[in-house]
């Protein structure tokens, strides 16, 4: 193996890290990533999808071509935003006791500078990385978009490997191979405002929104299964927005998120809590956002070679896992078999998001394994 690892990841993952780049990410630190991979042989794409509400989003696909087995990593450039509170600034990377701070760090510019560094000089398998500006936002024009810019180009990865932070107690301790889906649910029941003491004068919606969320509440949708959790469904917001103690509302609102199992479908669980609405109310309303459709990618051989490229450099084999929140693997199953892999995400959100200089380096070991153990394939 021809490494040239050190100490390549911490200067890149630094140069990421100096750049603004809340969601949605562009300019800056697409540039420093382009001209990192340009020395590699890579042909860099980078273009702009969507408009306003949900972008502009700058997007990133580089394609490396090669023989063999193709390779694509994914993963995102732009942060939620840092909040107040840091020692030193989100932007401004800096390593105190053995940890690289900024935001990012594990979320996931590390894991992009770590795949970057362990790209062989020679050319070898084709690569692609799938980048994009639009992660932690709507993800309208981010993922999905690049998702349409590699068909028309006839860019088609045979695995791809997502960067998301997927250790939890030590670096390589959990490979995610699937995911929950999302719906999210925004229900409008109209009434007619009055006051309180004539209540045949008026029409109070609250009790048939409370009706309708009784019924939904009591979903049982499934038990689960050897991969999955069961799904749930919550209610997250019920508005009214009354500031009288003495008039009936004339609308009364709630908000529903749904994470569902490889046994549902968002569409199936949209209608299923529209007919229910629909039942109560026939003039209430209902809008249903699926962010994503469960997936699972089934044990076997990618994730046996990833699970033994981990073990190879930690020594330890990592626990198949389907937990968490949505990502961009959830889009990208739909072209080839996907898993996710990367560091630890104790920090990642939070206040000081930092990065162990070891893990970091660790981590571009794994992905040059990772690379060689494709190529033999």
């Amino acid at each position: 193996m021809n490494d040239r690892l050190l100490p390549d990841p911490l200067d890149l993952a630094k140069a990421l890290l100096a750049c603004e780049s809340v969601t949605p990410a562009h300019g800056a630190v697409f540039d420093v990533l382009e001209a990192a991979l340009l020395p590699l042989g890579f042909t860099v794409d980078r273009f702009i999808a969507g408009s306003a509400p949900d972008g502009p989003v700058e997007n990133l696909l580089a394609t490396r071509g090669g023989r063999g087995t193709h390779l694509a990593f994914a993963g995102h450039l732009d942060v939620v935003p840092p909040g107040e509170g840091w020692t030193s600034g989100a932007f401004i990377p800096e390593v105190r006791g053995g940890l690289l701070h900024g935001r990012g760090a594990v979320d996931m510019k590390g894991a992009i500078a770590a795949f970057v560094a362990a790209i062989p000089v020679e050319p070898g398998i084709p690569l692609s990385l799938i980048i994009t500006g639009d992660e932690e936002g709507p993800a309208i024009f981010g993922t999905r978009a690049l998702i349409e810019r590699m068909a028309e180009n006839g860019v088609r990865p045979d695995l791809c490997l997502v960067g998301e932070p997927t250790s939890t107690a030590r670096l390589g301790d959990t490979l995610k191979i699937g995911r929950r889906g999302s719906v999210n649910i925004w229900i409008g029941v109209p009434g007619k405002q009055g006051h309180v003491a004539y209540p045949h004068l008026a029409d109070n919606p609250i009790p048939r929104l409370v009706a309708m969320l009784a019924e939904i509440d009591a979903i049982v949708l499934d038990a689960g299964n050897a991969w999955f959790q069961p799904s749930n469904i919550e209610v997250t917001d019920i508005t009214v927005g009354n500031p009288a103690t003495n008039v009936i509302p004339a609308r009364a609102e709630a908000r529903l998120s749904i994470r569902f199992n490889d046994e549902q479908r968002g569409v199936d669980l949209a209608d299923r809590i529209e007919a229910i609405v629909k039942r109560h109310d026939p003039a209430a309303t209902m809008v249903a956002r699926i962010s994503g459709e469960a997936f699972l990618t089934a044990p076997g051989p990618f994730s046996d070679l990833i699970g033994d490229a981990i073990a190879a450099q930690t020594g330890i084999r990592p626990e198949l896992s389907t937990t968490g929140g949505t990502s961009d693997a959830r889009f990208l199953s739909a072209l080839c078999p996907t898993v996710e892999f990367g560091l630890l995400n104790a920090t990642m959100h939070k206040l000081d998001e930092a990065v162990a200089l070891d893990d970091l380096l660790a981590l571009s070991r794994i992905y040059r394994d990772i690379i060689v153990r494709v190529a033999a394939l």
